[in-house]
């Protein structure tokens, strides 16, 4: 029998769960399995009618089912996997580079599925109360935006809490969409602790009254990426591979360590590929125990996240800050697409940079660094997930002409050399097992001795089985048996 199965089961409520199918009756709500995120074509027909006329970020629990990597814009409905491929012309590398697009979810990101699969198995086994109870996000940004946006299409009051310094754009973001209270802690992304201490001041004030979902220790969050994620990236894999085709690595912003975990997925498939965890050269804590802040939006650090299966990561790469500031600028104004179009990359490339996001281009310059430092060519095939889109950035380019004075020609194309044609293979190290111990034990300090866990629940997390009990299929197939259970008591979709 399987040694951690247990901890991954759902304990259930049924009182609580009678309040909550109540709620769903009142509002007409539908919850989506995660089979059926993963493969559109499980949707029930009517719900597919249902959802078509719909805006991809309109405030309708139809929306739940358009979480996933398969949307289709144009018609509304789903198709293929939304990847874009960054040729030669842009990296500067041999090796190919793919990046699975986060903007055509709901919320314009990704983690929009994170918050979901943190959130919808505690709804449905009474774990978590929408009637009486608040939820907490606790975020560098696009996560607490994800739960916000799952919160109100589940008609469950939110609550978000990020730090002061993300862009403006968030804040607003979360006051259109109807959060129901905002914090605002100090400092930026590296500030993760002060989240922390923010939410154990709730818990104080309030109690049973709110349900945190932290992102940096739900487990929910890497099964999601690992089944979604992963399996999304495996697709695109058989599309696009060639006779000699390898695929050679995952790379992630480490960040929640929840995206990181669609590399377990890839690298079950092909136990060759490398997962390559990434982080800000600013607050280098995986490359060397580092601190300090830094403006790669949404990637948080400064601590080793519970949910990171350590032991998996094969290498760390740091990345510079300034070069994507620099890189975003000149992907995201006219005179740094016209330098690129005169360089010889193509329009329809061009056209597709505002799918980047800061982190975003941060995770294709480690893909970059990663390919110059294991030589590959254009038989390694390396994926990576643009998070979200420039959309939720465009104060940023005020703030950098503010700084570095308009751009012109001139200046983007020396950018462009310097910080994408010019990246090199330094600030990265290859992890052995008593790196990837170290980096595991590093969690003690946060988990441990601040945020309540033991000793013994820490050292299952070195155990191998524990990962391969969270990610097995017997505990995704249990949330959809509990999902489905509960969307035959509310009669929803029966009653379409």
């Amino acid at each position: 029998m399987a040694k951690y199965l247990s901890k991954f089961k759902l304990h259930v409520n049924d009182e609580v769960i009678k309040n909550t199918v109540n709620r769903a009756k009142e509002r007409n709500i539908v919850i989506p399995t995660f089979a059926q995120q993963k493969n559109p074509a499980l949707i029930p027909e009517k719900i597919k009618q249902q959802v078509k006329p719909l805006g991809l970020w309109d405030v309708n629990p139809r929306n739940l089912f358009r979480i996933s990597w398969k949307n289709d814009v144009k018609t509304g409905l789903w198709g293929d996997v939304n990847y874009v491929e960054l040729p030669s012309s842009l990296t500067g590398v041999k090796a190919r580079i793919i990046g699975l697009v986060g903007k055509y979810f709901p919320t314009g990101a990704h983690k929009v599925g994170a918050a979901f699969s943190c959130l919808v198995p505690r709804l449905v086994s009474g774990e978590f109360d929408p009637t009486k109870q608040k939820a907490v996000w606790p975020s560098t940004g696009n996560y607490c935006r994800g739960g916000a946006y799952d919160c109100a299409l589940l008609d469950s009051p939110a609550i978000a809490i990020l730090p002061q310094d993300m862009s403006p754009e968030r804040f607003a973001w979360l006051k259109e969409i109807g959060t129901s209270e905002i914090f605002a802690t100090p400092g930026c992304e590296s500030n993760v602790k002060e989240i922390y201490d923010k939410c154990w001041e709730l818990i104080k004030e309030r109690g049973n009254n709110i349900v945190i979902f932290n992102q940096f220790a739900e487990i929910g969050n890497p099964i999601w990426h690992y089944h979604l994620t992963g399996n999304a990236a495996l697709e695109v894999f058989e599309k696009v591979k060639g006779p000699r085709s390898r695929m050679a690595a995952w790379v992630s912003a480490t960040g929640s360590a929840g995206t990181i975990g669609a590399g377990d997925r890839i690298k079950h498939a092909h136990p060759h590929a490398r997962i390559i965890a990434s982080e800000a050269l600013q607050c280098p804590t995986l490359l060397n125990c580092g601190f300090g802040g830094h403006r790669i939006e949404g990637i948080g650090d400064k601590h080793v996240p519970w949910i990171h299966n350590t032991r998996n990561t094969d290498t760390v790469v740091a990345v510079d800050d300034e070069n994507c500031m620099r890189l975003f600028r000149v992907f995201n104004t006219p005179e740094g697409q016209a330098m690129l179009k005169n360089a010889g990359v193509k329009a329809e490339v061009i056209e597709k940079l505002a799918l980047m996001g800061i982190s975003s281009i941060s995770n294709v310059l480690s893909a970059v660094k990663a390919a110059k430092f294991y030589e590959m060519d254009e038989n390694d095939i390396l994926f990576t997930c643009l998070t979200d889109s420039a959309e939720m950035y465009q104060s940023r380019l005020g703030e950098l002409e503010q700084q570095h004075g308009k751009i012109c020609n001139g200046r983007a194309l020396a950018d462009f050399e310097r910080f994408m044609l010019g990246e090199g293979s330094q600030n990265m190290m290859e992890l052995n097992y008593h790196d990837r111990k170290r980096l595991h034990n590093f969690k003690y300090y946060t988990w441990v001795e601040q945020q309540g866990k033991t000793v013994e629940e820490l050292n299952e997390l070195w155990d191998p089985e524990f990962w391969e009990d969270a990610f097995s299929e017997e505990v995704i197939k249990h949330w959809d048996e509990m999902i489905t259970a509960f969307n035959e008591k509310t009669g929803v979709l029966k009653n379409l």
